[in-house]
């Protein structure tokens, strides 16, 4: 944690998950939150099933979950280091997986779209209403990394400069 109040959270290399015929290993992640929020313990029970690799959330800001998707899922033949332009643009991406993310079309909801870039690596980042929801997503490895993070009414008028933060922030190491 820092001076700030915000700490940053790395995927632990040890972590299991993902593993089994035709995986490589999850390539860690990081982003940043504001100290009080906890990570919640994920079942394969929930919903998006065993590709929910981690939720976060704070009883007074939202909620945060990242999804590591197999990139065959959207495209044959990615090779072993994917990039998320590969899978397709921005607009193709939010439309393959935005419904299984937010439970709804996303035909109409998506706010804003932008492309952004670190380190080489290019992350898309979506507004969606209604719902509230933030995703940043980019492809790495044999895989898809989303960050979604969402919030009542209330919540997203409240913090939506933090949520942004959050969503801004994910990053694959």
């Amino acid at each position: 944690m820092n001076k700030t109040g915000w700490r940053t959270y790395r995927r632990p290399d040890e972590k299991s998950g993902g593993h089994g015929v035709g995986w490589s290993p999850i390539i860690p992640y990081t982003f940043s939150v504001p100290e009080d929020w906890e990570e919640v313990p994920v079942s394969i029970a929930d919903l998006g099933g065993t590709e929910i690799d981690l939720r976060f959330a704070s009883s007074k800001e939202g909620r945060l979950f990242v999804i590591v998707a197999p990139v065959l899922r959207f495209a044959d033949n990615l090779g072993e280091d994917a990039k998320i332009e590969q899978i397709g643009p921005p607009e193709k991406v939010i439309n393959a997986f935005g419904p299984e993310v937010i439970g709804d079309n996303v035909e109409g909801k998506v706010l804003s779209s932008e492309v952004a870039e670190h380190l080489g690596r290019s992350y898309y980042q979506y507004q969606l209403e209604p719902p509230h929801f933030l995703i940043t997503a980019t492809a790495a490895g044999n895989r898809l990394y989303l960050c979604g993070i969402t919030a009542s009414g209330l919540q997203w008028r409240r913090h939506f400069d933090d949520l942004k933060r959050i969503a801004e922030s994910f990053r694959v190491v």
